[in-house]
């Protein structure tokens, strides 16, 4: 009768996308090229998403702790160089960059906000 849920807690309803080397017509085809680019030196950064973000890392390596969850669960998100990610609007995270980040990357402003 009921249907089954995978967002029974909060944690999971802001789950970081991580894409492991997109096809070049996957790329060609979300305009990347077009969009800003950033980067940053290896260090800790605290980050709180208030738009939804997608970005294409050319290179670098990433771990992304979650605010709240345990450093061991499967709430860590790890991407490096090569990887396609979208990150939740309102996630509250940190960022442990062990390889400086050169990325492109797009806000999405107008995405849902996460189910309460």
């Amino acid at each position: 009768m009921a249907a089954e849920t995978s967002n029974s807690d909060s944690s999971s309803n802001l789950r970081i996308t991580v894409q492991n080397n997109p096809s070049d017509s996957q790329l060609s085809q979300l305009g990347i090229k077009s969009w800003p680019k950033w980067g940053c030196s290896p260090g800790k950064y605290q980050l709180k998403f208030d738009a939804e973000m997608t970005c294409y890392l050319l290179r670098g390596k990433v771990k992304v702790y979650p605010k709240g969850s345990p450093p061991s669960t499967a709430a860590v998100a790890e991407f490096g160089a090569g990887d396609l990610v979208v990150i939740p609007k309102g996630l509250s995270c940190t960022w442990d960059v062990s390889v400086a980040v050169d990325k492109h990357y797009k806000f999405d402003s107008s995405s849902p906000p996460p189910p309460s």
